[in-house]
């Protein structure tokens, strides 16, 4: 499958669109695992009576927001799963660090220097909006949920119903933010392991990885597979020739431009669609943990059956968000808190 476009072009334009944040960690206690659980008592019409218009109000700020600035789908959908996965879906992870405080909020974590600030100002758009109509009823765990659906819709992706009624977290420690995410060179089997700690199964790393229709990485996170992959001294075999050409001439190995970011899907980079599979059939992946689900026998099926069929990977993408949305909800006051402000706890 030839890569249909010079990338290389295509990712010296990208400078100008993508800074990383800059972001430090502090030392706090060791990480602590959430049990994955999906919560009953969220419902789509969980706000029917207090805030009925809000899916309505989100929306005018997630429209808005993909005309100023597309990037905001991408990154939104990515701070949604980086919420999930560490301390559950609970907005932790739009707290900000207390100034002079020596432990570090969620956000400020190394593995989340990356969260583009794009997706933080549509939640604060949207949260302000939704005050301003419903003042203190919407968590802003919900307005995330709510706005990641957006995105993906807005990008060319299923519209779902969003079910509702979780309370924002009142843990947020970038100390556990490390073991509970995946990483660009994780093996299958230890994403399998995050997964299933989550409540998550093999079909639905399968199909949430197809976020990366749309959204770029950062040379460093794929760096190692075109130079060294695992301690070979050898490119990653599984790459196209073309494609590791050209990523090559963008990433050199040693003294590149950290603002340089390549497109996951290098077909349909902005269109949320379901070509990231047929680039794996392809090996037009871009990070090891993509191309190594269609290497991998336990989900290679089911690549191909994503692959032939658009339909299909929407309707199982729409169930997997759904199934990750519920992951560690809080409920009540003795474990969640409704914040006027998504970046700073109740007092």
């Amino acid at each position: 499958m030839p890569v249909p476009f010079s990338l290389l072009c295509f990712l010296t334009l990208l400078i100008i669109f993508y800074t990383p944040s800059k972001c430090a960690n502090a030392k706090s206690p060791p990480p602590k695992q959430l049990p994955a659980h999906r919560h009953r008592l969220l419902s789509v019409d969980y706000y029917d009576k207090t805030c009925p218009h809000l899916d309505q109000l989100v929306s005018s700020i997630t429209t808005q927001q993909f005309k100023d600035a597309p990037v905001s789908a991408p990154a939104t959908l990515r701070l949604f799963f980086h919420d999930c996965f560490v301390e559950g879906c609970d907005g932790s992870i739009l707290i900000s660090t207390k100034p002079g405080s020596k432990v570090a909020a969620e956000k400020d974590a190394v593995d989340n220097k990356g969260l583009r600030p794009e997706a933080f100002e549509s939640i604060k758009k949207a949260k302000a909006l939704v005050e301003s109509k419903c003042p203190g009823v919407v968590s802003c765990a919900d307005i995330l949920a709510i706005a990641a659906r957006d995105f993906v819709h807005l990008a060319g992706g299923p519209y779902y119903p969003v079910k509702k009624g979780r309370w924002d977290g009142k843990i947020s420690m970038a100390s556990r933010v490390g073991s509970n995410l995946p990483r660009a060179n994780s093996t299958v089997d230890q994403l399998l392991k995050l997964f299933n700690s989550k409540g998550l199964s093999a079909d639905d790393l399968v199909v949430l990885s197809g976020a990366h229709t749309i959204g770029f990485a950062h040379c460093e996170h794929f760096t190692n597979r075109l130079y060294d992959y695992r301690g070979t001294k050898q490119p990653d075999p599984a790459i196209d020739g073309r494609l590791l050409k050209e990523l090559k001439m963008s990433c050199p190995r040693y003294g590149g431009n950290t603002d340089i970011v390549a497109p996951f899907d290098v077909t349909t980079p902005f269109l949320f669609d379901h070509a990231y599979y047929g680039n794996l059939e392809g090996k037009l992946g871009l990070l090891a943990t993509d191309q190594g689900l269609v290497s991998d026998a336990r989900m290679k099926t089911m690549v191909q059956g994503l692959a032939k069929d658009k339909q299909k990977f929407f309707q199982a993408f729409a169930a997997a968000m759904d199934k990750m949305g519920s992951i560690g909800v809080k409920r009540g006051r003795r474990h969640g808190e409704r914040r006027r402000d998504c970046s700073i706890h109740q007092s």
